[in-house]
């Protein structure tokens, strides 16, 4: 990547390494007032500003369509400034933030525009919301499509949050029929609250409040018993369904068969699943806690070799941090359950692929990029490196092996189950519509420039 002009045009050259999720393409970019406009390895329009990047390879930019940046109301425990800014440093190009940890949480288009207003002015990447389905908001759906939601989430267990309740079966059947006429997606937290209540209460009975307990308290028949149930609804009510976090290679499993009996379904998984097992969780604690719990060393390797079947359309971060001290219980049932993993897990995962990345840098393309981008209709001018697109791209490289240390954390709270890892992969430069954002460990776009994103219709 040889040169980037502005105002009035840019050049990317020097034949790179471009990754597409077809394979890896030798040429060059051009970039006019955003957009790619030419790919060659001989561009024709004059450059003003270069930028060498002949030894790394170009992916397109991170699309983390689940985060918990939990503004307004909650910015203590992250925040759209540092939230974004982490995403940036990890390669990221685009947030969709959650609806349930802002306060008032985003069900209605009123709380929905604050916090649009309040992404415009903080984050430094561009960014889509979740708007929440929950029992009784029915009514307000119509004004969050209309505001601009890029879907609809809910939580078939206890969200942990007062002001966004669990849905039961018959509201979440009726929120997807409503869905469906209004072209919204539908994505779930997909755990029984039955279930995880009957396991749970068990383990304490014993006394029982350590890790292991936890663990033991949501096996992956929580998970399953939940798909199923989301699957049949929407199978029913022909609702696009998206199965957020899904932990473990049998739910995937069931997306799977469904999709192959014609259920508009999606999978997501995370890079902690895909990085740590339950080994991991007792060794670390409060920061490898999260639900889905982490899942045994069968289920995690099993995880991959579903992701390189391409049974998994999308990897999202679930980024969920907390302050320190909702984090320090000697009881692990009361810890808050979330990963701090914005920054490094998907350069985490591209480090586990270090060697094979010819072969796999194309998937995680798709992956967190493209898949994202189709699914959630907003391909238009995300998800790929192509003419046409916004100039959204990242730049990685294989260097010495470092550790992943707290100094290098852009959260608010430097806390990650990821602190001590090693790894190869350096994420150099992070770019939003053709304008540098993140570059050698700082930020490059003060004041915040991200744009709101809406899904087509």
């Amino acid at each position: 990547m040889n040169a980037i002009h502005q105002p009035t045009g840019s050049t990317v050259g020097a034949a790179l390494q471009v990754v597409t999720p077809d394979g890896i393409q030798r040429t060059d970019l051009g970039i006019l007032e955003g957009r790619i406009v030419e790919m060659s390895r001989h561009i024709t329009t004059k450059a003003r500003e270069t930028l060498n990047a002949v030894d790394h390879y170009v992916l397109p930019g991170i699309i983390d369509a689940h985060v918990h940046f939990n503004e307004p109301g909650r910015a203590d425990w992250e925040g759209l400034a540092s939230g974004s800014a982490a995403l940036a440093a990890g390669g990221g190009t685009c947030f969709f933030d959650m609806p349930l940890n802002s306060e008032p949480p985003a069900i209605d288009a009123a709380a929905f525009r604050e916090k649009r207003r309040l992404a415009e002015q903080l984050s430094c990447t561009d960014f889509a919301l979740w708007g929440g389905l929950v029992p009784g908001n029915l009514e307000k759906l119509a004004g969050l499509r209309d505001a601009g939601a890029i879907g609809l989430k809910a939580f078939m267990c206890a969200s942990g949050i007062e002001s966004f309740p669990r849905i039961d079966a018959h509201s979440l059947r009726e929120g997807m029929k409503r869905a469906t006429k209004l072209g919204l997606l539908v994505a779930v937290h997909a755990e029984d609250e039955a279930l995880a209540a009957k396991f749970t209460a068990a383990q304490k009975a014993r006394g029982r409040t350590d890790a292991r307990a936890f663990l033991a308290s949501r096996p992956v028949e929580v998970e399953l018993a939940a798909i199923r149930q989301a699957l049949e609804l929407a199978g029913e009510t022909g609702c696009a369904l998206h199965i957020v976090h899904v932990s473990s290679p049998e739910g995937v499993a069931l997306v799977t068969d469904a999709r192959d009996h014609g259920v508009d379904v999606t999978a997501e998984t995370c890079p902690h699943y895909l990085l740590l097992n339950e080994k991991d969780v007792v060794r670390l604690g409060a920061p490898a806690k999260c639900t889905p719990p982490i899942r045994d060393e069968p289920r995690r390797l099993a995880l991959w070799d579903e992701l390189r079947a391409g049974h998994i359309q999308t990897v999202g971060s679930d980024h969920s941090p907390a302050p320190p001290e909702m984090k320090t219980s000697k009881n692990f049932f009361e810890i808050w359950g979330g990963i701090a993993g914005v920054q490094h897990g998907f350069e985490l995962l591209f480090n586990e692929c270090a060697d094979t990345w010819e072969r796999d840098l194309p998937l995680f393309a798709a992956v967190l990029a493209r898949n994202v981008a189709r699914r959630f209709r907003i391909d238009e001018r995300k998800g790929r490196l192509a003419l046409g697109r916004d100039a959204d791209f990242c730049l990685l490289r294989l260097d010495e092996p470092r550790k992943i240390d707290v100094d290098e954390l852009w959260t608010r709270h430097r806390q990650s189950a990821y602190l001590g890892r090693k790894s190869r992969v350096r994420l150099t430069h992070t770019y939003v519509r053709g304008a540098p954002v993140w570059a050698e460990g700082r930020l490059t776009n003060r004041p915040a420039s991200g744009q709101f994103i809406k899904p087509s219709r």
